[in-house]
């Protein structure tokens, strides 16, 4: 298993006569060697056991294994993975005989084969991960794979490692917490009662699980969000207090809370204790469910720092878990060490060790598109500590694979300088967004070690996954066509956070979902974990019930509130922004009539109904008969606009189509059939709007059939109508559609819209 194991992590199998000798070194340069023989499963074959051997150990193996008449959860789950290793069913026999109080001290004679063997795995596993986690490789696609290293890397690479899996450096030593307590080394107070233990520490009660299951979430509290008038946090529990000891360290490791501070003063900060970036980071390192609904993205103007300011806070509070992650294995494998006599009692009695998942991944960050990954991953490298950092591997792969595409510009001259000239006439929102490379299919994996940073490191042996939720989609639908395949390293997420959700909605919110629907399920594989140090909130199947969700948009809607209120159920509680909206009607240049009718909906179910039959009934007479033309119809959803152009075919109506599946020449054919007069009504939809930001010319009515999501979207749709004697606007709207409305005509004319007895509303 070793050397197959190391021919797959693209290393040199050890030469046979060379494998003792480097035991011993290994051993003595760490010190850890017994712990690992112990806690850890041997090979399930070596070249000294000939197959003969290995079937009877299997068999007595399994014999053991049913004598065991009331299994728990925890026996049950060791009783699976043993199945497929025979010497993973030896040490589920010797866990079974510690029980029984059986000696060993008749165990097999071949116990020193499964040593020899077990050390060459420990080395192994050793260069290659640095938390105890599973390193295992995953069947992937080439594009995935981590290439085949240069000799020079490789020497780098051992280097590092071997001071990685080490005890603790001497420069490390100055972030670790902890003291000598009767001569063995024990987690500090301050390490134990901070949000990290606290949060993963804590045991899960009958009645906990009970109404976490129910769903049923009740926000209790509410405080205004610091450095905004109309912005307010509420959330469930306990309320949230500002007051923090602005001489901490804010619950981050010192190395990485000094490199964030140095950097925040280099970019010209003044308050750090009051900045946006530690204010949200203090909500993130509470570790509750976290829906920004208001985030001012990078694309829109003035949104840069807000945006870089959210996207640094999340980014060091995942950074602090990994590290936390790394040092809590690392300190637990030193202590054990030192007792290897007594390891296998350790850890089968005491919780203290139990530190593990079922695989090493614990932060997923959820991106819509490429060039948005490359922001996320290259500030991720600038925040991490130089230390960590001494080796970025494969950075020249990843910026030719994410970085921007050259735009379509010109070259003019101008005083014997060349100046370059943007020929796109798209709003600056639009080119900020999709000026690089739109690629929606991505996934990266990125891996921490002691002094280096991997990118494209395997699923497995990763800490971060950066990734799309098609490129994630599409790993979840391979798995189940092919069984030989699966995506169990999404199985140990601890933090998952989804940046741009308002971009992600436009493209598949579906894909969202179902990859929520898969974190944290029980694997159905071991991937070379030690099942020992497995927490036991993973193998009760409550590791959802932990899972931190960071949510983050420029505005929410029914289908993100669903996802965040149904799926999101972490036991520490939710915290969420509402705002007061003022309306983006000021915004509209032109002189237009704006008239709203409003439509009576009895439930969410039949709201789609009775909007088409308002429509049907009370708006489409009047275009139909219209000898003018030029009426643009805009419809939010795809479904809604596939139903409205199945009408207007049935009806004879004289309209073209605009949709986000429409054919560029059909496209095109269309604007220009409009703008003559050739075709009366236009069918046109948001999400076509948002991919290409058409410039329609001939508007000199826009009916709203249902309102954008995206509120930009409303002035520049109405600022397109061209000059007339008649310039109208009508917009269908219905109590339900209060999200979308206060957005657009402000949050206090909303209230006044739906609380009326009329229908119809007009703002000029």
């Amino acid at each position: 298993m070793a050397g197959a194991y190391g021919r797959k992590r693209g290393r040199e199998r050890p030469k046979s006569e060379e494998k003792n000798v480097k035991s011993k070194q290994f051993k003595k340069k760490n010190g850890r060697m017994e712990h690992k023989l112990a806690c850890s499963p041997a090979p399930s074959s070596s070249p000294e056991i000939s197959s003969e051997e290995e079937e009877p150990r299997r068999s007595v193996a399994s014999e053991e294994l049913v004598v065991h008449r009331e299994p728990s959860i925890y026996n049950n789950l060791l009783n699976t993975l043993g199945k497929g290793s025979g010497s993973f069913a030896n040490f589920y026999k010797n866990r079974q005989r510690d029980e029984a109080g059986i000696s060993h001290s008749d165990e097999d004679e071949d116990e020193d084969d499964d040593d020899e063997n077990g050390t060459a795995e420990v080395k192994e596993e050793s260069e290659e991960g640095s938390d105890g986690e599973s390193d295992q490789s995953d069947s992937m696609e080439a594009d995935v794979q981590e290439p085949t290293q240069s000799n020079s890397m490789k020497e780098n690479e051992e280097e590092d490692e071997s001071e990685n899996n080490g005890e603790a450096s001497a420069t490390d030593q100055e972030d670790d917490d902890d003291l000598e307590v009767n001569g063995e080394t024990d987690i500090d107070s301050s390490v134990v009662s901070s949000s990290f233990n606290l949060h993963l520490g804590h045991t899960l009660s009958t009645d906990e699980v009970a109404g976490l299951t129910k769903k049923q979430s009740k926000y209790k509290w509410k405080v205004p969000a610091v450095g905004s008038s109309t912005a307010k946090w509420i959330g469930t529990g306990e309320c949230l207090q500002e007051e923090v000891d602005d001489s901490s360290c804010y619950g981050l490791k010192p190395k990485l809370f000094k490199h964030w501070l140095d950097l925040y003063k280099t970019s010209g900060g003044n308050d750090f204790h009051s900045s946006r970036q530690r204010l949200f980071f203090t909500l993130c390192t509470n570790y509750r469910d976290i829906f920004h609904c208001n985030k001012k993205p990078f694309y829109l103007k003035g949104g840069q720092e807000e945006d870089s300011s959210i996207m640094d806070s999340y980014i060091i509070h995942a950074l602090n878990h990994v590290f936390k992650t790394r040092d809590f294995v690392t300190k637990n494998e030193a202590k054990l060490a030192k007792h290897p006599e007594n390891v296998r009692e350790e850890v089968v009695n005491s919780e203290k060790y139990l530190d593990h998942g079922f695989t090493r991944p614990k932060v997923l960050i959820v991106l819509p598109y490429a060039s948005i990954a490359l922001r996320v991953v290259k500030r991720l490298i600038t925040l991490t500590p130089s230390s960590h950092k001494v080796n970025v591997e494969y950075t020249d792969r990843f910026l030719k694979e994410f970085d921007t595409a050259e735009n379509d510009v010109s070259e003019e001259v101008h005083d014997g300088e060349r100046l370059k000239i943007r020929k796109s006439s798209k709003p600056s929102d639009y080119e900020a967004l999709f000026g690089g490379i739109n690629n929606d299919l991505f996934m990266l994996g990125i891996k921490f070690t002691r002094r280096s940073i991997k990118l494209y490191s395997d699923f497995y042996s990763s800490d971060i996954i950066v990734a799309s939720p098609l490129g994630l989609v599409n790993k979840i639908e391979a798995a189940q066509i092919n069984k030989e395949k699966d995506v169990d390293y999404l199985s140990s997420i601890e933090v998952l956070i989804v940046d741009y959700a308002d971009v992600i909605y436009m493209q598949n919110w579906a894909h969202l979902n179902t990859v929520v629907e898969k974190l944290n399920q029980i694997p159905a594989k071991q991937h070379g974990t030690d099942v020992m140090r497995i927490r036991k909130w993973y193998l009760d199947g409550y590791a959802k019930f932990y899972r931190q969700t960071i949510l983050l948009g420029s505005f929410p809607n029914p289908e993100i509130n669903s996802l965040f209120n149904q799926l999101c159920v972490n036991y520490q509680g939710k915290v969420k922004s509402v705002t007061e909206y003022k309306g983006v009607l000021p915004k509209v240049l032109l002189q237009v009539r704006q008239m709203y009718e409003r439509f009576d909906v009895t439930s969410i179910a039949e709201a789609a109904d009775a909007r088409f039959d308002y429509f049907t009934k009370k708006v489409f007479p009047k275009i139909k008969d219209s000898l003018q033309g030029g009426t643009m119809l805009f419809i939010s959803s795809y479904f809604e606009y596939v139903r409205v152009r199945n009408f207007m075919q049935s009806q004879n109506a004289s309209f073209c189509m605009i949709s986000e599946y429409t054919k560029q020449s059909d496209i095109s054919r269309a604007r220009i059939w409009f703008f003559e007069g050739k075709q009366k009504i236009m069918l046109y939809t948001e999400r076509a709007h948002f991919y290409h930001r058409y410039k329609i010319r001939g508007i000199r009515n826009l009916i709203i059939y249902s309102l954008p999501e995206r509120k930009e979207f409303y002035p520049e749709l109405v600022n397109m109508i061209e000059e007339s004697d008649n310039r109208n606007c009508t917009v269908l709207f219905s109590r339900l559609d209060q999200l979308r409305l206060e957005r657009i005509i402000g949050s206090t004319s909303t209230k006044r819209l739906t609380s009326s007895e009329k229908n119809l509303f007009v703002f000029c």
